[in-house]
């Protein structure tokens, strides 16, 4: 049986009223007046609605007061999925009022189908969000329930998929909240993803395969460039359903990689030396970038920094800064001399150029 709790009841008379501005009374299978548009009749034994409920007939009343708790109108049953659900009485002459009988049922109904719908869909984003916690978490409790959400969602378990974490800038003031959510859940609405959910407090999070994700790129790189400051996005790696948490991981550090800078995007299968960066804590960069270049200036870095653009070529480098090689040679050696660590040994270039890429970074 359909149960109609009592906000869908009054939403059904007042809707029938406005139409055909009569009484209503909203009575279920017991004859028992569960809403009307007169208060002071709710909870009355209605005896021909209950009549109307245990026959399924349409039952007219001529006279007030003829039965019990009735007055004059039309009591239609209204039936669904071939049962009586309950009774709408429509107060007045019935001669006047029977022309409304068959709209308030129809009225009854569509209301009716629309809550049910929201119901549907209120479960299927439940589902959505409790098949995106397990992943993310990779502790799958209820393995019975996770399975039959899989099956009915038609997600397939054989295939690599990726998750995606879009992540909202808690920083930024948005004036239009709604506006914002409601753009982000367009986005995920795409045919592309599988399913997704909101985790609170800023990310979105959204599952697609990895067979698809190249045709959801251009989707997400445009969202995330049309609201920049607002949205920081992370495309995971690859994996099967019970490997997703990895997925998840790599997203995360995907985005920690570009979160300081003007970036908005950032696929984690693209990514090499900011995989480890993203690992290590800020407070541990900010260390390593104090040991290894506090004796530099700001030109010394800017220096360096072409070096290392060109390659360690102190030809392209040199003519790119307008100098002369043996003077840009010169600015190598009061670099190493001052910092400890020579530009030109491979193991100090390389050390020099994790704390400029990492001090780049914590400055953006």
């Amino acid at each position: 049986m359909r149960n109609i709790d009592r906000t869908l009841a009054k939403q059904i008379i007042n809707t029938v009223e406005e139409v055909c501005g009569h009484g209503i009374n909203f009575i279920d299978k017991k004859g028992i007046i569960f809403a009307s548009t007169d208060e002071n009749r709710v909870g009355d034994f209605h005896e021909i609605g209950f009549e109307a409920a245990k026959t399924g007939e349409v039952i007219e009343v001529h006279n007030d007061e003829t039965y019990g708790g009735t007055r004059k109108g039309v009591n239609i049953p209204i039936f669904h999925r071939n049962e009586i659900i309950a009774v709408i009485g429509i107060s007045g002459e019935p001669d006047e009022v029977r022309r409304y009988t068959k709209l308030a049922v129809r009225i009854t109904m569509l209301l009716i189908r629309e809550q049910e719908i929201e119901e549907r869909n209120r479960s299927i984003k439940e589902k959505h969000s409790y098949i995106i916690r397990a992943m993310i978490s990779g502790n799958i409790e209820n393995r019975d329930y996770f399975s039959s959400c899989i099956e009915e969602l038609k997600i397939d378990k054989k295939q690599n998929m990726k998750l995606i974490v879009i992540k909202l800038n808690p920083r930024y003031n948005i004036m239009n909240v709604s506006l914002i959510e409601h753009q982000a859940e367009m986005v995920l609405s795409s045919e592309q993803v599988i399913v997704s959910s909101y985790i609170y407090p800023n990310e979105y999070v959204a599952l697609v395969a990895e067979s698809a994700h190249k045709q959801f790129i251009k989707t997400l790189f445009d969202f995330a460039e049309g609201n920049k400051p607002i949205f920081k996005i992370g495309i995971g790696s690859p994996q099967k359903i019970g490997r997703l948490h990895i997925s998840y991981e790599h997203a995360k550090i995907a985005i920690k990689g570009i979160e300081q800078g003007d970036e908005c995007f950032s696929d984690f299968d693209s990514l090499d030396l900011e995989i480890l960066l993203g690992s290590i804590h800020e407070n541990a960069q900010r260390a390593y970038i104090q040991k290894i270049t506090k004796s530099l200036s700001e030109e010394d870095k800017r220096i360096l920094g072409v070096y290392y653009k060109n390659q360690t070529s102190l030809g392209k480098a040199s003519g790119e800064l307008f100098i002369h090689k043996n003077t840009m040679q010169y600015k190598l050696d009061k670099i190493a001399a001052k910092s400890g660590y020579n530009p030109r040994s491979f193991r100090d270039a390389v050390i020099l150029y994790l704390a400029l890429k990492i001090s780049n970074k914590c400055e953006a």
